[in-house]
Formats: structure tokens, sequence, C-alpha cells
């Protein structure tokens, strides 16, 4: 049974995994310095990370930090794949696995402690089996609470093993920088440097009334609760069972408007059809399909700005829906909201999430009377697509476009 005082929580996170996947299929890149991504870093090996190359910089910059780095495509499909061996890793290690990303999982090993050893022993024999039968490097904190593990992670990197001792919490927490805490970004940390902030330990001191006037109710509570060792959340094994999403990296340079609509209706119209596919997706997902697929309730914009902070963004639609015209409008809806900030800050990242899924048992939408032929189109074009590839039609607005970088998410949720 799992006892929430014992640190059971293994936060488990691949290094540099692009680029390690990069250096495991060559050898030639092993040991080098490795950037994968021309325009946008979206990897650096250690390496190259010993140069300063960091990921989201830009290409040149890139360069000029490490002139002998050796610059790769990046290869989407064998990512996914890597990403799906790993898991396939994770979950014969535990059945309580939730996926954060394409790289990182926390797992819950308290109820294995007759038939699988410690926690430690479990996390040492994990990292020797991803090494082994998937050829990549992989990080693991050990920890009380999904915060800490996570922090634990990030300490024993590269390709090292952290155990947070429940009784050294503090002890290890408090002398971190404040960016150390979940949800402190550069803005963040800017306001508590501000107030002389710098420390968790100094978050800790400040004291929740504080937090609050600086940060607003939600961070300031947010952030004393985690200072103070508070994280009371489960390892939740459905996290992002019932939600698709696809997210484009799109490099530093300036895109217009018509650009970025352009990529959001390309986006749309991939996700919507995998909705309408009977099988949902091609991957594990415990979601069960009938019929035509999947509905989506809610439409979830992200993006990346310039300056590398996030926004998501959201619409409820009235009824569960996987026409594309309605999902796409509702998304259009979004993105002409952000486009003033867009303009104001850039954008490097764009995504769309299909959130609040449900089966299709023939629930009906009631369409606009201009739209009355949607449903149609959308099945000729799937059977188009789905006997002669997804790029066999598609939208001229694309044509001739550079939409950038498909990012993989989850093995569960692309």
């Amino acid at each position: 049974m799992f006892v929430r005082g014992l640190a059971t929580i293994l936060h488990a996170d691949l290094d540099s995994f692009y680029a390690s996947v990069e250096q495991r299929d060559d050898a030639r890149l092993r040991g080098r310095p490795v950037v994968v991504g021309g325009g946008v870093v979206l990897a650096a090996s250690y390496e190259a990370k010993a140069h300063g190359v960091r990921t989201a910089m830009n290409g040149r910059q890139a360069r000029a930090l490490c002139p002998q780095a050796i610059v790769v495509p990046p290869r989407m499909a064998a990512y996914s794949e890597a990403s799906r061996a790993v898991f396939a890793l994770f979950r014969d290690t535990t059945p309580e696995v939730e996926g954060l990303s394409i790289d990182e999982a926390f797992l819950e090993v308290g109820g294995l402690g007759r038939i699988a050893g410690t926690p430690r022993e479990i996390a040492a024999r994990l990292r020797e089996r991803v090494a082994r039968e998937a050829g990549l490097p992989i990080s693991v904190g050990v920890a009380r609470t999904k915060f800490l593990a996570k922090v634990a992670s990030g300490a024993s990197k590269p390709d090292g093993l952290l155990v947070v001792d429940p009784d050294r919490e503090r002890e290890f927490l408090h002398p971190l920088p404040v960016r150390s805490l979940w949800g402190v970004g550069a803005v963040t940390a800017g306001r508590l440097h501000e107030v002389g902030v710098r420390t968790v330990a100094d978050v800790a001191a400040l004291g929740e009334a504080a937090l609050v006037s600086y940060l607003g109710p939600a961070a300031g509570r947010h952030l004393h609760a985690l200072a103070h060792l508070q994280d009371p959340r489960p390892v939740d094994t459905h996290r992002t069972r019932r939600s698709i999403g696809s997210q484009r990296a799109l490099g530093r340079g300036p895109r217009t408007d018509t650009e970025l609509d352009g990529m959001l209706a390309a986006t749309v119209d991939r996700l919507a059809r995998r909705l309408r596919s009977p099988r949902g997706s091609d991957r594990d997902d415990a979601l069960p399909v009938t019929g035509g697929g999947r509905v989506c309730r809610t439409v979830v914009l992200r993006l990346r700005f310039g300056d590398y902070s996030r926004v998501t963004r959201s619409h409820t639609l009235p009824v569960a829906t996987a026409h594309t015209p309605t999902i796409l409008s509702a998304a259009r809806r979004l993105l002409v909201d952000a486009l003033p900030e867009i303009h104001l800050r850039g954008i490097t990242l764009l995504g769309l999430s299909l959130t609040n899924l449900d089966r299709d048992d023939a629930l009906q939408l009631e369409l606009p009377l201009d739209a009355h032929a949607g449903p149609a189109l959308d099945t000729a074009l799937d059977a188009v697509q789905s006997r002669f590839g997804s790029a066999s039609v598609g939208r001229a607005s694309r044509l001739g476009r550079d939409e950038g970088l498909e990012v993989p998410l989850l093995p569960e949720h692309e």
C-alpha cells in the first residue's frame, strides 16, 4: 500500500532526449557536441551545453557559441518511437505511470517493496534497463512528493540517480534558487528578486500573505505550499488520456498572421481527423472508442513567445464535436485574441489541444446553415488521406509555406 510518508515517487527524465537519440543512432556523433535543429535549437547534447548552447536558442547564436557543433535535422518519428520504447519500460516497472511529456514521467512504486525491492533499487534497475534496452541515458529522482522527485532528477543530471530522504527534504530544497520551484519562470523569478527573494528558503520565510500580495492568490499559495514541502498530489495515471494535441516549434523569425492561421488550420485538420478515426489514434489510448471515434468539448491554444514565456487559452464548445470547421472557428478566435501579444513579443511555438474527449455515440451537432455539408466533406477527406497518406490532400493556403517543426508529445497524446 502506498504510504505518503515514504519516498516512493520516481521522476524519470531522459537526458537531452533528441540529441541522445541522434548519438545513439550514429556512432560518429557520440562524445561530440550535437545540436538538433537549424533555425532554432530543439535539443543540445551535453557536449554542446558545455559551451552554453541551450534549447530554444537561435541557431546562429548556438553556432557562435560552439562552432564545432554538428547540426543535425530533427527526426520526429525516431523520437516518438524511442519514447514509446521507454514508456513501455516504465509500465513494465509499475502500472502507476503518469506521463508529463515525450521524455519524462512519474512512477509510483510504493506497493512494490515485497516483489521489486526499495525505491532506490527499482530506480537503479530502471536506469540500467533504459540504457541497455533503449540505448539512452536517463536521470531519476526519488522522493516523497512529485515536486521533490522532479527537482531531484534535475539535480542528478546528467545520467544520475538521487534519492531525497524524507528526513532531509528541507536541507535539500531550501538552498536552491527560486527557479527550482515548479511554476516559477523568468517573470515570477524577477518579481521575487525585486523583493530580495532568491532561494526557496527565502520564499518559505516570506509567508503566504506576502506571496499572495506579490504574485496573486493562486501563484502565492502554490509557491508557499511547495516551499513548505506540501504537495499532496498522487501519481495520476489518467492525466493525459482524455486529450490529444499537437505543437510546432517555429524558430525565431517573424510570422505573419496569415502564416499562423495556416499552421493553426493544418493542426486542426490533423487533430479532427484523429478524433473521427475509429481507432482514435495509433497510440495507446485509455478512452474506449466506438463507431465514428471521439468528440471534444474544449479547445486549448498554447503559445510560447519570443521571450520564452508561455500562455494557455481555452474555449469550451456548446456541444461536443469532431466537426473540423467548428473546432477551427473556436481555435481561430483564441488565436485572434492572442495576436496583439504575439505582435509585441514574437512567437516561437504554437500548439493546440482538444480536451474533454468522449465517445461519438450518435451525438449530433447542431451545425450552422452554411456548414451543413461539413461532416460529409470531413468524411471524404478522411477517406482520401487514409488511403493515400495525410499529405495527399490539404488546404491550398499551406502550399509553399514553412510551417515549423511538429514536436511530438506524449506517446498517448501526440
